[in-house]
């Protein structure tokens, strides 16, 4: 006589959220808002409930896959990961069992460009990678935008060498990166010409420009003026173009690779002159980084200029603006 043998049904229930996706690269279209699976934290992550993203040259970068090379990160035929949005703020809703920096209901900001995942409703993210306590006094909207264009500019500014008292010429200085850029290169106590369109002239000033050139009205190349660091925000401009402002052993740094990848080119072979060089550092943030830029903020030192907020169904709207290369500082997403 055989046993009796129990049957156990096991209920597996998945919570749904919203998320923009793209399944395949392409101009901002291809993005959509889709529900799917809510992430499960590991026990060395924590789960974020997002209230803000942000659309911004990295996201649409990696959605577009226009730099081919970008492709070994994110996939050679299609998305690794289909959710984009590398800044984030939001709250703590759950944590691993081996987390100890961070609890529930904890409000955090970060950075994540190696699995994304701000364009939705929840994301995790282990503890010891781009992320910390946001600033009491700013919203979510006012923090996301935190990181993603000044992990950029510290970037650079770490890899020019340049020191207290020197002078440094920002082109696209109301951009995201380059209005980082700005505040941080004062906090270090460095003389800062920035060079922006009309519009944008008493922004600039208020972000702490020493001195301000409207390109609108002048070349700003055609000057006597020499700099330590020449740092083109925008990737519009060239070493040989600003050669010329150069100190004898200035550094020049673009934010793009250039025509035909020379500043790649150039990168390699200037420094063996000893004379003005060309640096393409490759941008890595950290968690350290992340706190100091919370701490500059704390400080009164640092604030991310805002353009626009775009809701998370808007997403495809938000990509055709920041892509219209007219925004000023960043561009919002508000998930809640």
């Amino acid at each position: 006589m055989f046993d009796k043998v129990k049957r156990v049904d096991f209920i597996f229930t998945f919570t749904l959220m919203k998320a923009a996706i793209h399944a395949k690269y392409g101009p901002p279209e291809v993005v959509n808002l889709k529900e799917v699976d809510k992430p499960i934290p590991k026990d060395n992550e924590v789960l974020i409930k997002i209230f803000a993203s942000t659309v911004n040259r990295t996201d649409c970068g990696f959605r577009s896959a226009e730099y081919f090379i970008s492709r070994f990160w994110s996939g050679l035929l299609k998305p690794k990961y289909k959710t984009l949005g590398c800044e984030f703020s939001g709250e703590i809703e759950e944590v691993g069992k081996t987390v100890t920096v961070f609890q529930k209901g904890d409000k955090v900001f970060g950075y994540n460009d190696k699995k994304f995942g701000g364009h939705a409703e929840y994301l995790t993210i282990a503890e010891n990678e781009s992320i910390a306590q946001m600033p009491d006094h700013l919203t979510y909207e006012e923090a996301a935008p935190m990181t993603e264009g000044a992990h950029y500019a510290l970037c650079n500014i770490k890899a020019s060498k340049i020191q207290k008292g020197q002078h440094a010429l920002i082109y696209g200085a109301t951009g995201a990166i380059g209005s980082a850029a700005v505040q941080l290169l004062k906090y270090f106590e460095i003389n800062v010409t920035a060079v922006c369109n009309t519009k944008n002239i008493e922004l600039v000033k208020s972000l702490g420009a020493d001195k301000v050139v409207d390109y609108q009205q002048q070349d700003f190349t055609k000057t006597q003026d020499k700099y330590e660091f020449v740092f083109d925000a925008v990737g519009k401009s060239s070493f040989g173009a600003c050669k010329p402002l150069l100190t004898e052993k200035g550094i020049y740094i673009s934010t793009e690779l250039g025509k035909n990848a020379e500043n790649v080119f150039l990168a390699i072979i200037t420094p063996f002159f000893g004379g003005k060089k060309v640096l393409f550092p490759l941008p890595t943030i950290s968690k350290e980084d992340v706190i100091f830029l919370k701490r500059l903020t704390d400080k009164g030192k640092y604030k991310p200029v805002i353009d626009r907020n775009y809701k998370l169904d808007q997403i495809v709207e938000a990509y055709q603006y920041v892509e219209s290369k007219q925004k000023t500082g960043n561009v919002v997403i508000k998930v809640r």
